[in-house]
């Protein structure tokens, strides 16, 4: 099943049918709202207003953890997330789109960036946090909803997205510092879902929405909500064309590594592993007992 997380301004997705609304409680606590389950072009599609519907949850209060399970649970394996960024540099412009491949951390709660802990132990790898099965084809899809809707905007395939806590916009000299360091974008949630679908074993492509210049360039102005409203209401109208686009295109199932990630990441031994630890895990660890 394909999943879909709605970030900024997309709260809703078009052209479900036989809609299904699930309430879940995970291990880990509630969900950022309901699950809608529906089919989209005889496909079926799990989608998650990731700041809950009327925009309710600030960035650093997602339960990442009880989001990502909860697709789990509902058999989902390939994750598109939408999220409205800064840009940081000159070329990428409001309403342009960046499909990361890469990330920065400078947030401060990594012990809610993975499902282990409390006497299981593992590590998985990191050094391509999104799929590189699904990028190229969002890329080409997000290419060609712009086309149609006669949008002049650059799609980047590739990019390094730093992420921080919020709910603040940047300082400028972290603005500064973000683009000495060559990064592209920065944004607020993006990075805790590509860790936790990396340990859940599912494919995962994030779609950052340029609304801003972050508060970097001198001759832009400041940020500000109704400016990023504004750009956000038109990034809306294109991801969701996007997703129209790309979701009849997207593997049947699983064909790359993003499926495996588990399987040598577990350090802990079988016998030692808490039986509490192993029920909370549930759905993440069970293929691997």
């Amino acid at each position: 099943m394909i999943g879909c997380i709605g970030g900024s301004g997309l709260y809703d997705l078009d052209g479900l049918e036989n809609i299904e609304r699930r309430a879940l409680e995970t291990p880990f606590g509630a969900p950022s709202d309901e699950y809608v389950l529906g089919q989209l072009k005889g496909h079926a599609i799990c989608f998650l207003p990731r700041h809950g519907r009327g925009h309710r949850v600030l960035p650093s209060e997602i339960n990442h953890r009880a989001n990502i399970y909860g697709f789990k649970l509902l058999g989902v394996d390939q994750i598109i997330s939408v999220s409205a960024v800064g840009s940081l540099r000159e070329d990428l412009r409001p309403r342009d789109v960046v499909l990361p491949d890469q990330y920065f951390d400078r947030t401060k709660q990594s012990e809610s960036h993975t499902f282990f802990g409390g006497g299981i132990a593992a590590h998985v790898p990191f050094g391509e946090p999104g799929c590189a099965t699904m990028r190229p084809l969002l890329a080409r899809s997000v290419q060609a909803a712009a086309a149609r809707l006669g949008r002049d905007v650059r799609v980047q395939a590739r990019g390094t997205y730093v992420c921080m806590e919020g709910p603040a916009f940047s300082t400028k000299a972290e603005s500064q510092v973000h683009r000495a360091l060559g990064f592209d974008v920065v944004g607020m949630t993006s990075l805790a879902e590509a860790k936790l679908c990396k340990e859940a074993e599912i494919c995962y492509q994030a779609m950052a929405m340029v609304t801003d210049y972050d508060c970097w360039h001198e001759t832009e102005e400041a940020v500000t909500v109704q400016m990023v409203i504004g750009h956000v209401t038109a990034n809306t109208e294109l991801a969701k064309a996007a997703l129209l686009d790309v979701i009849p295109h997207l593997p049947s199932k699983q064909t790359c590594a993003c499926g495996r990630a588990l399987e040598h990441a577990v350090m802990t031994h079988r016998e030692a592993m808490p039986a509490a630890a192993v029920a909370r895990l549930g759905v993440i660890l069970q293929r691997h007992l």
